[in-house]
């Protein structure tokens, strides 16, 4: 027998024992599910840019004179030569000394915060001028009707019986039950922090704040451009970005000292839009002249959230710090009054916006509270000033920027009146949760209020009219319906918060992103209404959620890598 012929049966043999092997382990059939399978539906991709981020020219490397090859010195060199010789490396060391400077000035005065006015030029410096004309055109076109923010009345879908709720649920289902994934973008550079939704009803126009200060604007359903790969090749229309996006850095440095923590529309129109950011300022963004102004500024301190009443004209403010400023926006923000509420971080602060000087508070004290903001004014304020000399509008804070140095009420003098009998009624509630609470709203009728806790437990609240009449803590503090709910979100996830739906013309509910890469949304009485989901084209967390105010039928969500979606109708 041949030596081809012996290596043959050896190798046959081992095949057979490898087999035998494999069918006592129970894995005879383990290269068959190897193979890839012939399904119909493709994993997701990710939607293709239009544009990229430009690449950033390669800084020049410094190099020390020391490291620089000396000239060549003649060994005859006269003294006279030599001083003039010596002269020129002394200069020319000066004048290396002055660059070096220079430069690490512009770059420490790039690093740090923006105060002045800015324009749109200014905010969009990669977009063509091209496009900051469609920018344009976009806000005249919003511009041509105000849309001030609707409030519900305190007893709207308030029901006697739960037939009529039912049936309000079940229209509510059927509604949202019809929402597919109908354009994706990559709106930002970087994580979604914040997002609102524009009331201009015949367009999606979506305001979302990211994590290194940049507003992206997103015109949802605008037509569909050709876009390329990175081969250069056409996309499909799946892969493909819709609607057309525009990147404002609105807060400075471009890094996470910068995050835009929360995005308002001005309640009297929505021409403006407010921007508050970990730099500790809050700017507005006029869309009638393009400029966008500061509002106000802390030193050194955070500030969380913002929001407005529904007749505008004032503002709330929550920080890390655990204060709340009451800030009037006609008078100058030197005025603003600060609450040292908390000795641990506010995360949110919302209006009822029926009753505008009810407050809700969300805490890392693991307290939510309902605050009554006419017992509040009603306390004398300290001023901040550290100097006095210093001008009672501003002084120097970090990098010697111009910050406001508000009027504050200090931790012992609200302590004193929680111990009275009249500061009973400032508290009008304190619910705790088992740890620390990350957001807490109002919904549109001031009777519900829903927060998130790291408990992983979404709470609700039904508050009666009588209880917001009297001045009086209310009855009850117990929850009116607990929804277990992931909000592990960790280190990389924008935190879970249960966003109301604005729309005064729909019953109340909320949406919130889940861990599963879908979208819940529940009535504001706990009913699951609908869960959101498409895994071929959704792989991420939607961490950011906001809905439409007029319109039922719309949400628009966001995750960690600035990509975002719009959830319509097909047919739309």
């Amino acid at each position: 027998m041949s030596d081809t012929s012996d290596y043959e049966l050896e190798r046959e043999a081992t095949i057979a024992r490898n087999r035998a092997l494999l069918a006592e382990l129970g894995l005879a059939n383990a290269s068959e599910s190897l193979k890839p399978t012939k399904s119909g539906k493709s994993a997701a991709k990710p939607v293709q840019p239009r544009v990229k981020k430009p690449k950033q020219p390669a800084m020049p490397t410094r190099q020390s004179t020391r490291l620089r090859r000396a000239p060549t010195v003649d060994p005859n060199e006269s003294p006279a030569a030599k001083r003039k010789r010596e002269r020129a490396e002394e200069q020319r060391r000066r004048e290396e000394e002055e660059e070096l400077l220079a430069a690490a000035e512009r770059e420490r005065e790039a690093k740090r915060p923006r105060h002045h006015d800015l324009d749109l030029q200014a905010l969009t410096d990669e977009l063509t001028p091209e496009e900051l004309g469609e920018l344009r055109h976009t806000f005249a076109e919003i511009l041509k009707t105000p849309r001030p923010r609707q409030a519900s009345s305190d007893d709207a879908y308030v029901f006697d019986d739960d037939v009529k709720e039912e049936a309000e649920v079940k229209q509510l289902k059927q509604k949202l039950g019809k929402l597919k994934v109908v354009s994706r973008a990559k709106v930002t550079h970087d994580r979604i922090y914040s997002a609102a939704y524009h009331p201009e009803p015949t367009k999606d126009l979506i305001f979302f704040g990211d994590k290194h200060g940049e507003l992206g604007i997103w015109d949802a359903r605008a037509p569909i451009e050709e876009a390329v790969d990175e081969d250069g090749e056409l996309t499909s229309v799946e892969d493909a970005e819709g609607g057309k996006y525009y990147r404002l850095q609105m807060h400075w440095p471009a890094t996470s000292k910068s995050s835009i923590s929360s995005v308002k529309f001005d309640p009297i129109d929505a021409f403006s839009v407010f921007t508050t950011a970990y730099d500790c300022t809050i700017r507005n963004l006029s869309l009638t002249s393009g400029m966008a102004h500061e509002v106000y500024a802390t030193d050194d301190i955070l500030i969380t959230s913002v929001d407005l009443p529904p007749h505008g004209n004032e503002m709330w403010i929550s920080d890390v710090a655990g204060g709340v400023t009451h800030m009037d926006l006609r008078a100058h923000r030197s005025h603003a009054k600060r609450y040292d509420l908390s000795d641990t971080k506010i995360g949110s602060v919302s209006v009822n916006p029926t009753r505008p000087y009810f407050l809700v508070t969300a805490s890392n004290s693991r307290e939510l509270k309902v605050w009554d903001a006419r017992m509040l004014e009603t306390l004398s304020s300290r001023s901040l000033r550290s100097a006095p000399n210093t001008p009672s509008s501003s002084s120097k804070g970090r990098d010697n920027s111009i910050v406001t140095l508000p009027n504050e009420v200090d931790r012992e003098t609200i302590d004193k009146l929680l111990a009275t009998k009249k500061g009973q009624s400032t508290v009008r509630a304190r619910w705790q949760h088992n740890k620390s609470v990350s957001s807490a709203y109002w919904d549109s009728r001031g009777r519900s209020i829903v927060s998130t806790s790291y408990d992983d437990t979404i709470r609700l609240w039904d508050i009666k009219s009588s209880w917001l009449d009297k001045e009086a803590p209310f009855p009850s503090s117990r929850p009116f319906s607990q929804i277990k709910h992931n909000c592990q979100t960790g280190k990389w996830l924008t935190i879970l918060k249960a966003q109301w739906t604005t729309n005064p013309d729909v019953y109340p509910h909320f949406t919130i992103g889940n861990m599963d890469h879908s979208v819940d949304v529940f009535s504001c009485k706990g009913d699951h209404i609908v869960k959101l989901a498409d895994k071929t084209k959704i792989t991420a967390v939607q961490a950011v959620t906001c809905s439409h105010p007029s319109i039922v039928e719309r949400v628009a969500t966001g995750n960690g890598s600035g990509r975002c979606v719009l959830w319509a109708p097909q047919d739309v």
